[in-house]
């Protein structure tokens, strides 16, 4: 049995997985995608922008579509340098030039020829044209003295044929070599009946029995087993048109060779006849292929018209693979990608990085992180928004523990500070159960009503207790985000948008009792959802309208008056324009006195509602430092002056202080008005 065991496990072989996903394949890293697409978006681009972007870079730790598509790139250009047009040519010279050798030496050798016969032959030898077609034309009538010098000249016209075969069917020239007069005869009668097969088609007389009747009878002719009329067009076209351009790409001198030698190949022309009968036909049916490209080719490696012809199908299939990986397409996506033609150009790592790329592709959509709406467009849902601000939270809270030593938002609740008490739970209630209270009820209830001791613990809804907290306000914000053209001039543009999204984030998940509006103010003011805040481009317009702005954030706060109003204005300008009674925008630069006097106004209206106010002042311009500070000071307000990317966790904070009934951290990020 153990000499069993060990044949077997000595015998074991492991292969490719192909019966679905790879098990083994790494697991897709959502979280790296969704962060760089979010701060993509954040930048001004499009989710779709955004989407394509990420997979053109690729994951840290992996490749991405440019990679993939610099190695097609690389594989073309190797194609196109290495190689010339020239081998058939080349090899008929070759052919031509050993029969001549071979000519002369059995000349210098047979003492019983006559003289005049022998120097009348060395003359025509010696003059032979320097075209190749031009010599093997002459020497067709030539009178060989060594049949090894006839044997190569022969091979000439066999090699035209089968090159000429080769180009439309790949791998004849191998399997005609050294071919016999019944071998020429079958493949006359196969582009015989192919061209009638094809004609019937075009002219919709076709049948799948007539295609069906064709391939058992030259089916071994056709290794890629095509199972409709359709199938076997889309090839032989590939081919035909991949020739087509190879000639394109040759010199005239080159074609004019060619069709010379050509016209006797395999010694008769009725095999050009067919083969120019079946290009006319695979023209006209299948006109989308490419017969006008070419391709310049000046390397030192001669091509045969066969396999030319296949390194330019290579080409085709290299320009296509690159079209796919572009994703510049309407609807494009992954799935797109041919992974056998990616296999067949660059080999099976190129298509392990594809697959990773198609994995994490399909996980974004099928996560609900990504969904296109009713206009077509990719979107971030709000899935993806939650992750974002999520992780942006992280990243305020560790810049937050930098400068205080404490503060991990994590912790933070909407239920407010456990009192230690219990209560019974009621409809509603989000508080956290008490473990232990809520078992022993049930412990207490089953065995006051009799329960055997083998029936186990049921909790019933009256046994749930919760832990009690302590009463906290309601919070009703307002966050005024400055979207003038100077805050995408001065790269404050994202983190503008990145402290929305973390504040939108703390208090939608962490303080749902609390109410916040997100107001955008420009030339004009306009409440937003986060979505839309996340995806505004950059607003090149001129314009600060704070008065428009603490319109809105008055009219939110008087809409919730039972809350505590909490302002938090976010600029980098003074205010520009204001809003007139009859609606129409106000602009003047430097800022006009009516304008200032319009924000002030509204400013202390805030102010009698009630608002804890605190201004994020955002550049060094000392103008606006004393307006601010003015501002501030009339309300009882504060200000920070944050860097850029400190202005999430100097929000945050100013928030969560409004919430304590501080104010703010005084000393972090803030200084009182």
């Amino acid at each position: 049995m153990a000499r069993a065991n060990r044949r077997l496990t000595r015998d074991a072989r492991y292969g490719k997985y192909v019966d679905g996903p790879d098990p083994l394949a790494p697991p897709v890293d959502l979280s790296e995608a969704l962060d760089a697409i979010g701060e993509e978006v954040m930048a001004g681009s499009s989710p779709e922008q955004a989407l394509r972007e990420f997979l053109r870079r690729g994951p840290r730790d992996g490749f991405g579509l440019d990679d993939i598509a610099r190695q097609v790139a690389e594989r073309r250009q190797q194609l196109a340098r290495d190689h010339n047009l020239d081998g058939t040519l080349q090899e008929i010279r070759e052919l031509l030039d050993k029969a001549v050798l071979a000519e002369r030496k059995q000349l210098a050798r047979d003492a019983l020829m006559d003289d005049g016969d022998r120097a009348l032959a060395e003359m025509q030898l010696d003059n032979l044209p320097p075209s190749a077609a031009a010599a093997v034309k002459e020497l067709g009538d030539y009178r060989w003295q060594s049949a090894e010098a006839r044997a190569d000249f022969d091979k000439i016209k066999d090699l035209l044929g089968r090159e000429m075969l080769d180009q439309h069917f790949a791998g004849m020239k191998n399997a005609l070599e050294n071919a016999s007069d019944a071998d020429r005869a079958a493949i006359a009668e196969m582009l015989s009946d192919l061209n009638e097969l094809l004609e019937s088609h075009r002219r919709g007389e076709g049948t799948q029995q007539q295609f069906d009747d064709f391939m058992e009878k030259h089916g071994e002719h056709f290794p890629e087993n095509p199972e409709t009329i359709d199938e076997l067009l889309d090839t032989l076209a590939a081919r035909s048109a991949a020739a087509q351009r190879m000639r394109n790409s040759m010199t005239q001198e080159q074609r004019d060779e060619l069709d010379a030698l050509a016209q006797d190949a395999f010694g008769s022309p009725d095999l050009m006849s067919e083969l120019g009968r079946l290009d006319d036909t695979l023209r006209s049916l299948r006109p989308g292929e490419d017969w006008t490209g070419g391709e310049r080719m000046d390397g030192e490696q001669g091509l045969g018209l066969g396999d030319g012809t296949g390194v330019f199908q290579d080409l085709a299939d290299l320009d296509e693979l690159w079209e796919q990986l572009s994703q510049s397409y309407n609807g494009s996506q992954l799935d797109d990608l041919d992974l056998d033609k990616l296999a067949r150009q660059l080999g099976n790592e190129s298509v392990t990085d594809a697959q990773a790329l198609q994995r994490l592709e399909k996980a974004l959509r099928d996560s609900g992180s990504m969904k296109r709406g009713t206009d077509g467009q990719l979107k971030l849902t709000p899935k993806a928004m939650r992750h974002l601000g999520k992780a942006l939270l992280r990243d305020i809270a560790e810049r937050m523990s930098g400068r205080r030593g404490a503060r991990d938002l994590r912790g933070t609740g909407a239920a407010g500070e456990l009192s230690g008490a219990t209560r019974e739970w009621a409809f509603g209630d989000t508080e956290p159960w008490d473990v232990t209270r809520t078992v022993t009820n049930a412990i207490t209830r089953t065995a006051g009503e009799g329960a055997g001791t083998g029936a186990g613990v049921r909790i019933e809804i009256g046994d749930v207790e919760v832990q009690e907290t302590e009463e906290r306000t309601q919070a009703c914000v307002a966050l005024l985000v400055d979207t003038s053209f100077s805050m995408a001039m001065d790269g404050r543009w994202v983190p503008m948008k990145r402290t929305a999204l973390a504040l939108h984030t703390l208090i939608s998940s962490r303080f749902r009792g609390d109410q916040l509006q997100l107001i955008g103010f420009g030339r004009e003011a306009a409440v937003m959802e986060i979505e839309q805040l996340v995806g505004l481009d950059a607003m090149w317009e001129k314009g600060t309208n704070l008065h428009h702005a603490l319109l809105l954030a008055n009219r939110h706060f008087r809409k919730h008056p039972n809350a505590q109003p909490v302002l938090l204005i976010v600029t980098d300008g003074e205010p520009t324009s204001h809003l007139e009674p009859n609606g129409e925008v106000y602009f003047n630069y430097p800022p006009d006195p009516i304008t200032v006097a319009h924000a002030v106004r509204e400013l202390d209206n805030s102010m009698r509602l009630g608002a804890h106010t605190t201004f994020f002042r955002l550049g060094e311009d000392p103008g606006l430092a004393r307006f601010i500070d003015a501002m501030a000071h009339r309300v009882g307000g504060s200000v920070t002056a944050p860097e850029a990317d400190d202005l999430g966790a100097a929000v945050v904070d100013s928030y969560l202080g409004s919430r304590r009934g501080d104010g703010g951290a005084p000393g972090l990020f803030s200084r009182r008005g």
